[in-house]
């Protein structure tokens, strides 16, 4: 389908991508493995048509659709959630118009016979067979559901994209591609700001999705999951392995043995044959043999092994000043934001109780959207509290490394300016040094900000960190673009630095031995846990990070449980404190009752609307049994248009059942 040719893009003197050559065909899912800033986004920029190359072709059949998602993007902040999404279906739209064009041209016209005429015949025609197929779903269904399977909760639709973070925008982006339902998926990092609920839903969408994928990662279960076919990217070169990742791991590590053992051969070969030469060059007896060895030297192809990307990051946070015991606390802490279509407010959470003293290492925990950002910008100033109090302490100097460094950064800078502008004193001259510590060299220190790749950033940003001695450091998802290795420097760095650090992460590996006390987010409260992450999950009783995203429900053997509890609670003999506790017993059964009957008949209404969408599959796989195996006396025209409203009936029960069972 695509096909990648001599492809080179250089920047300056420097050659990101050198003359490679590979092809995508029809419904191939292939990932793009390889270190950060290898070039892996810039191929998908290619394929996008948002970049252009120094030299070679890409090859794309007419026609073709192309949904990409970029690591960055931009966005408007005023646009409601579910219009953002439903500005997916433009084309849809356009396609309506253009046939109410054509469909007035045609009635005007009588030259019935004209090539011009059949032509808008046919394409009138071409119009309604995509249409026909994307009329299958009604649109703000289609819409409502795949954000809801992206996390969205059924009211947060109507709010501004303004009022979430970046990793939730990121969610609206990636359902506008999903939804234009294109021929080839580009999607570059997309799990980075979804919880385990919503990659899960994702790995199910991609894993039935029968178009073109080319994905980048650095979760690898989530590649195992979705693709069949890894590239890597490696020095300007790329290998091609039609395998997925974890298989991609292993062959690549055998492929480079075998290529060092077989270089290896040829060295001492080579070597017992220039050792002959040299020691009987000058024998006459021997020259025969000599001027054999020398042919067959000048012959044999030599063995070289591919360069392999070995550096690695350096980094080493500056000593950090005395700050107050202090370093941040909140006090009747009310926070949130407002929301400008209806005049409210949207709290996320109140009443936490947090201090932060010096030296400490927290983590912030929890799903997203329950508010680890949002206590991130209140600590940093950047958001300021609807009630109560959230102060930093005496000295405190603040280093903060936002989720969304495209808002940091300035896009029109180079990677030297972006150091230069904020660095003072002696450190001006170091700046070079340090950006090498952060694989930064050569002309790479010249790259505008706009053409680099999310990990690129990542490191650029933290590189900034280091210029200042900073006494708190606050750490929005710093792991978010970084490959392993570099993951394991930055973690080292913090061991080492001496001052506060407040993290927001879901990487259990990453806090693990890095931080000692945890706050959890949950439920608009926030809870206070002493000891380390592990001591966290072993209180919590959960194996993971990612099993806090998990929704836990309460089931009717709990419900029964306690309620048994209640019967067996021991009866006071004080006859005020009876009649009292026998009051406030009443009123809890006639509660528990009350709930219970609720429950009940929700799922009654659950029941009826599964026994439902039972009955429509059911009647959609007969009518499919028909449609594959056609008869001379089937009528397909009628079949279709059963099958299609069949189809929409489903997808509103579908609808209806998701939104009981939240």
């Amino acid at each position: 389908m695509i096909a990648i040719n001599n492809l080179t893009v250089a920047f300056g003197g420097f050659t990101l991508l050198d003359n490679i050559n590979f092809h995508i065909s029809d419904g191939e899912h292939v990932a793009l493995a390889g270190k950060n800033g290898a070039g892996k986004s810039t191929i998908l920029k290619l394929i996008a048509g948002v970049q252009s190359p120094t030299g070679g072709s890409i090859t794309k059949p007419n026609g073709i659709t192309i949904g990409y998602l970029p690591q960055i993007m931009d966005y408007d902040k005023g646009t409601s959630v579910l219009d953002a999404a439903m500005s997916a279906f433009s084309d849809m739209y356009m396609m309506k118009e253009r046939v109410e064009q054509i469909t007035v041209e045609l009635s005007e016209r009588d030259d019935y016979e004209s090539n011009s005429y059949s032509k808008l015949i046919e394409e009138l025609n071409d119009i309604y067979d995509r249409l026909n197929i994307i009329r299958s779903d009604s649109p703000m269904l289609l819409a409502r559901k795949t954000l809801v399977g992206l996390g969205f909760k059924s009211d947060e639709l109507e709010r501004s994209r303004g009022t979430f973070s970046q990793g939730w925008n990121m969610r609206v982006e990636l359902a506008k591609v999903l939804l234009r339902k294109p021929d080839v998926l580009l999607l570059d990092e997309p799990t980075n700001h979804l919880d385990i609920e919503s990659i899960q839903w994702l790995e199910e969408y991609l894993t039935t999705y029968r178009g073109s994928l080319v994905l980048i990662s650095h979760d690898r279960r989530f590649l195992d999951k979705v693709t069949t076919r890894t590239v890597e990217v490696v020095l300007g070169k790329i290998y091609d392995y039609k395998v997925p990742y974890s298989q991609y791991v292993i062959l690549r590590k055998e492929r480079m043995e075998q290529q060092r053992a077989a270089y290896e051969n040829q060295q001492r070969m080579i070597e017992k044959s220039e050792e002959f030469i040299e020691k009987f060059r000058y024998k006459p007896t021997k020259s025969n043999q000599v001027q054999s060895r020398i042919k067959a030297l000048e012959k044999i192809e030599r063995i070289e092994i591919d360069c392999e990307d070995n550096s690695a990051l350096n980094l080493k946070f500056p000593s950090a000043p005395r700050s107050g015991q202090v370093v941040f606390q909140a006090t009747d802490l009310v926070a949130g934001y407002p929301d400008r279509k209806n005049g409210t407010e949207k709290v996320v959470f109140e009443e936490p109780k947090l201090t932060i003293e010096r030296g400490e290492k927290v983590a912030f925990v929890g799903r997203n959207g329950e508010g680890k950002s949002t206590m991130m910008k209140l600590i940093t100033g950047e958001l300021e509290p609807l009630g109560g109090q959230a102060k930093v302490g005496y000295n405190v100097d603040l280093g903060y490394y936002a989720q969304n460094q495209e808002d940091v950064l300035k896009k029109e800078d180079t990677v030297f300016d972006t150091l230069d502008k904020v660095a003072v004193g002696d450190i001006r001259t170091r700046l070079r040094d340090i950006l090498g510590a952060f694989l930064f060299k050569g002309e790479d220190i010249d790259k505008k900000v706009a053409v680099l790749s999310g990990g690129e950033r990542s490191r650029l940003a933290m590189a900034k960190l280091i210029l200042h001695p900073y006494n708190l450091l606050a750490l929005d998802e710093p792991t978010n673009h970084m490959d392993i290795r570099s993951k394991d420097v930055l973690k080292q760095a913090l061991q080492q630095y001496d001052g506060t650090l407040v993290i927001v992460s879901h990487d259990r590996d990453f806090l693990d031995g890095l931080v000692s006390k945890v706050y959890e987010f949950k439920d608009g409260k926030v809870k206070e846990y002493l000891g380390g992450v592990a001591d966290f999950l072993e209180h919590r009783q959960i194996d993971s990070l990612i099993d806090l995203e998990m929704p836990v429900k309460p089931t009717a053997s709990s419900k029964a449980v306690g309620s048994a509890a209640d019967k067996a609670a021991p009866v006071k003999t004080d006859t005020v404190a009876a009649s009292t506790s026998s009051s406030a017993s009443e009123e809890g059964n006639k509660l528990s009752f009350e709930e219970q009957k609720e429950a009940r008949r929700k799922q009654k209404q659950i029941e009826n609307c599964e026994k439902k969408i039972a009955s429509i599959e059911s009647e959609m796989k007969l009518i499919e049994e028909k449609l594959s195996n056609v008869q001379p006396e089937t009528d397909v025209d009628t079949l279709t248009r059963e099958y299609l409203e069949l189809k929409r009936s489903l997808d509103l029960k579908m609808e209806e059942w998701m939104m009981l069972s939240e």
